[in-house]
């Protein structure tokens, strides 16, 4: 083993003994109130929670993140406090940030900068963002990422494995491996900000006449496969929308649909990552869309499936259901099974067959 490998696999380590300390510890507590009848202060365990999750980083972190984006997933103490994590995590200090902005940028790089604000404007799973003006007084948001960040996913997907075949043998309905395949996929591509970069230039060609999202500007000389630096776009949380007017509610969910659906249905291109605080919106309740690390895309015959299935639920064609699944790669389809994926789709489908 080379000394690269036997870095990368200590690093590893770590992080397997970090995660369990952190976490283990918080669900035995659990355990003991459900099953020794224990009482624990709920309001506090959530907050050591987020307190463990936000110092852990990484994919745990953002998984948290998502539960306390599904209604009714968690008690609502530990939604409340879950839900600081998707933008307001705990972030990492100044001497680290000017240590990573010199690898980055190198040592002068404070001098490309007409002032880089030294507290972060927002931390996630990942990385965090810092307000920063350039030279020619271009406000930008810089993404930098946290170290080490390579072999915290690898050791969290090992984990997650782990996990999931745990659960294959308790379930044997469903197979896990392209699950975990995709997620693999996904989360190695968010680790690569050159990547979005780009995807950042294909969202502002998709969007450009979707009056109602705004994508940011990408500074690729500002940027490395590890830092990203784009326009700052103001906005507030989604969440504050919630005591808006039905009328306006109502603009933000068609202007959230198209900003979601348009690169989907006309380019096979779909943003991935859901949690709130990737979205910020304007007094108008048009849409920020600010991150652009999940991104899939899909062959058109998927897309298509998609549309046909909504079609076939529409009018009640067996056939043309039949159709999109096996386009899906489905084989072998009973009419047990068939009625069976009907009853998953009518759920997924339910917001638009209903006109709701």
């Amino acid at each position: 083993m080379s000394d690269d490998e036997k870095n990368q696999t200590g690093k590893r380590f770590k992080r397997y003994a970090k995660v369990s300390g952190a976490v283990g510890g918080l669900a035995a507590r659990i355990a003991g109130e459900r099953f020794l009848g224990l009482k624990i202060d709920r309001d506090k365990h959530a907050l050591q929670l987020t307190k463990a999750l936000g110092n852990i980083k990484g994919p745990l972190m953002k998984v948290a993140q998502i539960l306390a984006t599904i209604p009714q997933a968690l008690p609502e103490e530990y939604m409340r406090e879950l839900r600081a994590l998707q933008s307001n995590a705990p972030a990492m200090g100044w001497i680290f940030v000017k240590r990573r902005m010199i690898n980055e940028l190198g040592r002068d790089w404070q001098q490309r900068f007409k002032n880089f604000e030294q507290e972060a404007a927002a931390a996630a799973s990942l990385g965090q963002v810092h307000k920063a003006e350039l030279l020619g007084g271009e406000v930008v948001a810089c993404k930098l990422q946290y170290p080490d960040m390579t072999s915290v996913v690898e050791a969290d997907l090992k984990q997650l494995k782990l996990i999931l075949s745990l659960y294959e043998r308790m379930e044997k309905a469903i197979s896990t491996d392209q699950i975990f395949e995709e997620v693999g996929d996904r989360m190695r591509e968010e680790l690569d900000y050159a990547l979005e970069g780009q995807r950042i230039l294909l969202y502002q060609h998709m969007l450009k006449a979707e009056p109602g999202v705004h994508v940011p500007n990408f500074y690729p000389e500002y940027s490395t496969g590890r830092l990203l630096t784009m326009g700052w776009l103001q906005g507030v949380p989604l969440l504050d929308m919630i005591g808006k007017s039905q009328e306006d509610r109502n603009q933000l969910a068609m202007n959230m649909f198209r900003a979601w659906y348009v690169p989907f249905y006309e380019y096979g291109i779909i943003h991935g990552d859901p949690h709130l605080g990737n979205y910020t919106i304007r007094e108008d309740y048009t849409v920020n869309l600010l991150d652009y690390g999940c991104v899939r895309v899909f062959p058109p015959s998927f897309v298509g499936a998609v549309i046909n299935l909504y079609k076939a639920l529409l009018n009640d064609d067996e056939a043309l259901a039949v159709h999109a699944y096996e386009t899906w790669g489905f084989k072998d389809l009973s009419k047990e099974l068939i009625e069976a994926l009907n009853q998953w789709a009518r759920f997924i489908y339910g917001p638009l067959l209903e006109n709701r």
